[in-house]
């Protein structure tokens, strides 16, 4: 009681505050915020037209785009065995709710504000059967109101690193308290799995399993719908590399030597993917490579091979993890800001994968690292010296790619075991 009563009357109106504080500057956030003032009538009018069927539902949850790449594979496994259940996906990103359409899913929401009597009577309404959820996307009141309900709540491809169990005391309890409050958890690793157990202490657990991250399924998944035709291998691709997902923060530390490389290597050639391709943040990044003599072109709808530029920008989404089977060698940006995007779509294309050194918190960096796929870069510097290293050595180079994509098929079959521990706790 006493973590509930801090949580909706202390720290929820902070959170509301400046929620609507950050309305005043991003129209995302606005956007956000209009979405889920909309949810409770949207699941009314779902409910009221299918009320008759006498269906179970099932309710997923993703923060956002990424998270609901590890829930695909799962939401569709569990479609089969269940196909006269109702499927409710609900996000908390404006950028996942604009993209996302997946006919699988019979009702699509914003995940409704974490406000007591708002999530409670969402709850009501919906009556789901188990409350599904990926990732680190946790809302207290979702849990406790879930819980209080009796409606079965899982957590799958969770993580929990060091700095969780690292917490002020009255932290920790507080965390304890929402996991504790999980009918199921699901964890990724081994070192998840210890990390978890020293929040939550021993008594009255959840169920608790060592499952993995359903992500490298859906990543094989979308790699096998597109790669009949490419047959090349890695060493007969252009020598070319792409950057994708790149951060504001990502080019103040490279940029300089990633001139160099172009410079010091004639034959190579960059896809660059801004993180947010909006037009004037294309035009910024043309703008920069012609002010330095480099020639340039937006992809737009062409093939990037029918392109004749040293820089090809992509100025749109949704291209990437096709893009990523036309290159040689992938940095993936975020690393150098808020944390990398997805390692594992340019790893299943064969790429060794360089990264800024905010990873902690992806465990499928980690193993690329550790198995010889992967490279965390602290400067511009070091990326310039080991990109340059493994185009002048074939032998390093191949070893670097057959290792990145060995990550992807070791960590298959996860979706599998999830669904069935799904099914059976």
């Amino acid at each position: 009681m006493f973590f509930k009563i801090i949580y909706n009357f202390i720290l929820l109106p902070i959170l509301y505050f400046l929620i609507l504080l950050g309305g005043l500057f991003s129209r995302k956030v606005r956007k956000g915020f209009a979405g889920r003032l909309k949810t409770k009538k949207i699941l009314k009018s779902f409910i009221n037209k299918t009320k008759n069927d006498s269906k179970e539902i099932f309710w997923f949850h993703a923060a956002s785009l990424g998270e609901y790449e590890q829930i695909k594979p799962v939401l569709s496994g569990l479609k089969e065995i269940e196909p006269n259940s109702y499927f409710i996906l609900s996000l908390f990103s404006p950028s996942g709710y604009d993209f996302i359409d997946d006919e699988q899913v019979d009702c699509k929401v914003y995940l409704p504000f974490d406000s007591y009597w708002g999530v409670k009577s969402c709850l009501k309404i919906v009556k789901p059967k188990k409350i599904i959820l990926a990732g680190y996307d946790v809302w207290p009141n979702l849990i406790w109101s879930a819980k209080k309900l009796n409606i079965h709540t899982v957590l799958f491809a969770a993580r929990f690193s060091k700095r969780s169990t690292k917490r002020y005391f009255m932290v920790r309890k507080f965390y304890r308290n929402i996991y504790n409050s999980f009918s199921a958890i699901y964890t990724i690793s081994n070192s998840d799995n210890e990390e978890l157990f020293r929040i939550i202490g021993k008594e009255n657990q959840p169920v608790i399993r060592i499952l993995g991250n359903p992500r490298y399924d859906q990543v094989k998944t979308k790699s096998d719908e597109f790669t009949k035709e490419r047959t090349l291998s890695v060493m007969q691709r252009p020598k070319r590399l792409i950057f994708g997902s790149m951060h504001n923060d990502d080019e103040k530390q490279l940029l300089d030597s990633i001139l160099s490389l172009l410079k010091d290597i004639p034959d190579l050639s960059y896809i660059w993917a801004p993180h947010n391709p909006s037009k004037k943040n294309i035009e910024r990044i043309e703008n920069y490579f012609i002010s330095k003599d480099i020639t340039t072109s937006r992809l737009g709808n062409s093939s990037v091979n029918k392109i004749d530029a040293k820089v090809i920008i992509v100025d749109s989404v949704g291209r990437l993890s096709q893009l990523y089977w036309d290159a040689q060698i992938a940095y993936i940006g975020g690393g150098f800001s808020s944390g990398i995007h997805n390692v594992m779509e340019p790893a299943i294309a064969r790429l060794p994968v360089f990264f800024g050194p905010e990873y902690s918190s992806f465990h499928e960096a980690e193993e690329l690292i550790l198995k010889g796929g992967g490279f965390s870069i602290e400067s511009g510097a070091e990326l310039y010296i080991q990109v340059k290293s493994l185009f002048e050595n074939s032998s390093t180079f191949m070893n670097a790619s057959y290792s990145a994509t060995n990550v992807v098929h070791d960590n298959l079959g996860s979706s599998t075991r999830i669904i069935r521990s799904l099914i059976h706790d």
